[in-house]
């Protein structure tokens, strides 16, 4: 599968180490230009491009770039992926530690994942939020093996869901349907699920015991 992946950070990388490992063909970009991704293109073989190529063709563009940079990614940036692409959205809104207050979340109660869609123009599937990005690559688990670590996985396109669940179950890690964009507050920081290394049953239960409330650490 083509993939594209904005954003080389701890998420991005190794995402980028664990697609190319399952023979995809990966193109990875992010803000500084692809001369600054050599190293991780000669450890991986993925292509180093720039943001406006990495969707290119892509059947699946993973956006794992801060919150307040999100509405800096140019416009039209899907035009030339494929069609149908799944756009995942690995962000979280971090007010005080990074991003700044963002009122469409704050004040109108838009999910994380709502407002990023709405900056992107293009619908997102919110996974890999709440998940340790050293887990990406040290804890895949074969289907069926019972420490198989489970990702909730958010999003109003049925059909992109389930395009990026297969990918994520390739990927090592059982999944849980989250629901659609509007319930994504369940996997928000600050929630019983985010950063919860359990199965489909402990993942499935966290979600369900969340408070919509933000938590001060993670309010602007």
């Amino acid at each position: 599968m083509k993939i594209g992946i904005i954003g080389a950070g701890n998420i991005g990388g190794n995402l980028t180490r664990r697609l190319t490992a399952l023979g995809h063909e990966v193109s990875v970009a992010n803000s500084r230009g692809p001369h600054t991704l050599t190293a991780l293109a000669e450890e991986t073989g993925a292509r180093p491009v720039t943001v406006e190529e990495a969707p290119r063709g892509a059947e699946i563009v993973v956006v794992t770039i801060p919150l307040k940079a999100v509405p800096d990614l140019p416009s039209g940036l899907f035009d030339e992926a494929a069609d149908g692409v799944a756009v995942i959205d690995t962000g979280n809104y971090y007010p005080q530690q990074r991003d700044g207050r963002i009122a469409a979340i704050e004040d109108d109660g838009l999910t994380e994942s709502r407002w990023t869609q709405r900056q992107l123009g293009h619908p997102v599937i919110k996974a890999f939020n709440g998940t340790y990005a050293q887990d990406i690559v040290d804890r895949p688990l074969p289907a069926g093996d019972p420490d198989r670590i489970a990702v909730p996985v958010a999003g109003d396109d049925e059909a992109a869901k389930r395009k990026v669940r297969d990918l994520i179950e390739e990927i090592g890690f059982d999944t849980v349907d989250a629901g659609g964009l509007d319930d994504s507050w369940r996997q928000q920081p600050g929630t019983p699920v985010y950063g919860l290394r359990g199965g489909v049953e402990a993942v499935t239960k966290a979600l369900a015991e969340a408070s919509p409330e933000r938590t001060p650490e993670f309010s602007g």
